[in-house]
């Protein structure tokens, strides 16, 4: 597949080759981020990559999808200007049969929005690690038991719909990590000693 990725630094590049290695896509990395004004270079490329620094919103995705793109990867923060991102209007303006990958956070994407457009076959396809009301769903094992979410249980019934839970941080160096940092906090905060991991409030 043909790749356009933005905002990729020199290890950006160098991970993604090897980790393309054996793969074989055919990655064009920029270095400047994905914004209405280099939108365009995207022409060509079937999938684009989206990272934190580029900007997702609906003038960039009416731009990559005039350019022809098939699948749109999306790598950014949920903020009140990225909330449902992903909606009835730009899955309209989107190339029909286009693919769509969310591994940021659920509220990107509209999922009624998406439910329709598989529907009418607008969108060829989905894949997700994350959902919108996805705490009381990942992150414990429902096998054995029903799940009330009408609309999650919908994307389920897809056969073109991948959902796999939000963990890619459930290994055991990451869990350990977390913990011995939190416990390391707790003491230097029991010591009145400053926090090297303070999350300071945003001043009014």
């Amino acid at each position: 597949m043909n790749v356009a990725v933005f905002s990729a630094k020199r290890y950006d590049r160098d991970f993604l080759d090897a980790a393309n290695a054996s793969a074989g896509h055919r990655l064009t990395c920029f270095d400047v981020p994905l914004e209405p004004e280099t939108a365009t270079l995207a022409a060509g490329h079937e999938a684009v990559c989206i990272f934190v620094n580029d900007k997702a919103d609906a003038d960039v995705l009416e731009a990559l999808s005039r350019g022809g793109t098939r699948l749109i990867s999306l790598h950014c923060p949920l903020t009140p200007e990225t909330h449902h991102i992903i909606n009835k209007e730009s899955l309209g303006r989107a190339k029909r049969g286009a693919i769509l990958i969310n591994t940021s956070r659920g509220g990107l994407v509209d999922t009624g929005a998406v439910i329709e457009a598989l529907k009418s076959g607008q969108l060829g396809g989905l894949a997700i690690d994350v959902y919108e009301q996805e705490a009381d769903i990942f992150f414990r094992d429902l096998s054995s038991e029903i799940i009330p979410d009408d609309v999650f249980q919908r994307l389920l019934a897809f056969p073109n719909v991948i959902v796999t839970g939000h963990q890619a941080f459930f290994t055991r160096e990451a869990i350990s990590t977390i913990c011995e940092t939190t416990i390391r906090s707790i003491s230097k905060f029991a010591a009145g000693q400053p926090l090297s991991n303070e999350i300071m409030a945003n001043a009014p």
